[in-house]
């Protein structure tokens, strides 16, 4: 932390952040209630992760238990959200935890999270669009006969280009440009779908349950293959015993698994600037979305194991499969299209939160101003969103889900440690803000935040590390060669944060 200009640790003040979405240049318009807030949040969480991970987790992880580790995991995303509620509440600006770090941390630290949630943005939108190309392809080809021409059906498919990834991202790319408020509307007709189609599955999916499918409800400890990532050596390093799959410990490496399925909520959070009441809305926005969620996927994952034996459960359409395996296709048919228009709003509001964080960053001067400029009619920030629209669409269209792999969550953990270290920082250095919602038993709260995100962290693999590694490497050169020498705060043009 520093006042400093010369520091790469110089804060920007919050009464000067919010001074900034005033400009009118630069200003975004505010149109989102609360309710808007907690449908993105439904939109963006239920998605990848209830309709295929359930069924890894389960067969791979903890059987039965994977509904405890869904508790875990969503106990990881409370203690962040308490966070993320009082900073969104207090500083309700676009940028999420790049804006609240650069508040409370300093400007290298803002920039090294916005770097990484640009990054973690990107690639989740072109995953999940190609991911709901192959749903539609599918769909298309079982129920009309209608096959793409080989060379557009993408790289999955042994095509060329993905035509359908590439023409989503560009059709949510111009809804974004519209307006906000229009991209709610769509959010919360299609995220209507979604839940009707989740709580199908638990309603009829009840009467499908066999009590033999629960037992045993958490498997026996199987030791983890060697080579599976940095987390084991780790783990009995720091704590006296080897990590397994199933088993007690088998429900937190199914946790690490799982938090893919929470990855949204704070989302939410880079949407602070377009609410019509930030200090009211955002802390209901973040903790709803979350605590309805969290409910849903504990109620699914016990209906599929109850339905399907965990060890026979499709690692790839574990919803639509248990109900194939009761021999009921008109159910699977409706989970698999309630899918693949699902999976539209995830796309689209992870495309929402990367282009308000790049907006943010370059509303600071730490990327090229040019992109901070919004529409004179639409107040969005469509310079940004066209340019990050177009290169993701290329990204989806040409790429496959193998090389992308799964989408990467250490970015999203490590904003959780920074967001609430920033909570910890702001209350010593600024008590006189006023503080519309508060995160409960400070500093206790924000430091068991940080301690169940790094345990989170330290059960990925090897790769996640090194490609996290590798893109901060790159960022922290990038700030060097760019953002320190055009950051408005470094040039004295707007004022740093005044320490009390």
């Amino acid at each position: 932390m520093s006042t400093d200009l010369n520091s790469p640790f110089r804060t920007k003040s919050v009464e000067q952040s919010i001074r900034d979405t005033e400009e009118p240049e630069h200003a975004l318009r505010k149109s989102l209630s609360a309710w808007d807030l907690t449908v993105f949040g439904v939109g963006v969480i239920i998605g990848t992760g209830i309709f295929v991970l359930t069924g890894i987790a389960a067969r791979n992880n903890a059987g039965p238990a994977t509904a405890l580790a869904f508790v875990a995991a969503g106990i990881v995303c409370a203690l962040a959200a308490l966070c993320y509620a009082e900073f969104a509440s207090t500083v309700p600006v676009a940028g999420s935890a790049y804006t609240f770090a650069y508040a409370s941390i300093g400007e290298l630290p803002a920039w090294i999270i916005g770097w990484d949630l640009v990054l973690e943005f990107a690639l989740g939108t072109a995953v999940v669009a190609v991911g709901w190309s192959g749903y539609v392809r599918h769909l298309l080809e079982t129920n009309l006969g209608w096959e793409l021409p080989n060379a557009l059906a993408g790289p999955d498919a042994g095509g060329t280009f993905d035509l359908l990834a590439f023409l989503l991202i560009l059709a949510l790319t111009a809804v974004l440009v519209i307006g906000t408020k229009l991209s709610a509307r769509i959010t919360a007709i299609v995220v209507a779908i979604k839940v009707t189609v989740v709580l199908l599955v638990i309603v009829a999916g009840l009467f499908f349950i066999k009590a033999d499918n629960y037992s045993p409800f958490i498997p026996p400890a199987q030791a983890q293959e060697a080579g599976g990532g940095i987390h084991a050596p780790l783990v009995q390093l720091l704590f006296g015993y080897a990590p397994t799959n199933f088993g007690v410990m088998g429900i937190f490496t199914a946790a690490s698994l799982i938090f893919f399925a929470f990855i949204g909520f704070d989302v939410v959070a880079t949407a602070a600037e377009e609410t019509k009441n930030p200090q009211r809305d955002m802390p209901r926005g973040i903790l709803g979305s979350l605590i309805i969620c969290t409910v849903l996927y504990v109620a699914v994952t016990l209906v599929v194991t109850g339905m399907q034996k965990y060890s026979e459960m499709s690692p790839t359409a574990p919803l639509a499969e248990a109900f194939k395996s009761v021999n009921q296709p008109f159910f699977a048919g409706a989970i698999s299209l309630g899918a693949s228009v699902g999976l539209i709003t995830v796309c689209m509001i992870l495309l929402l939160g990367q282009t308000r964080v790049f907006f943010a960053m370059s509303r600071d001067g730490l990327l090229p101003r040019f992109f901070s400029v919004t529409h004179p009619k639409y107040r969005t920030p469509y310079r940004a969103t066209m340019l990050l629209g177009v290169l993701i669409a290329v990204l989806a269209g040409f790429t496959s889900l193998e090389k992308l792999a799964e989408l990467v969550n250490i970015g999203t953990l490590f904003a959780f440690v920074i967001v609430a270290l920033g909570v910890i920082i702001l209350r010593r250095t600024r008590p006189d803000l006023h503080r519309a919602f508060r995160t409960p038993w400070v500093p206790f709260v924000p430091i068991v935040s940080i301690a169940a995100s790094l345990w989170l962290m330290l059960n990925l693999p090897a790769e996640t590390w090194i490609r996290f590694g590798i893109w901060m490497a790159v960022g922290v050169v990038v700030y060097f060669l760019y953002g320190r020498s055009h950051s408005r705060l470094g040039r004295g043009e707007v004022g740093p944060r005044a320490d009390r």
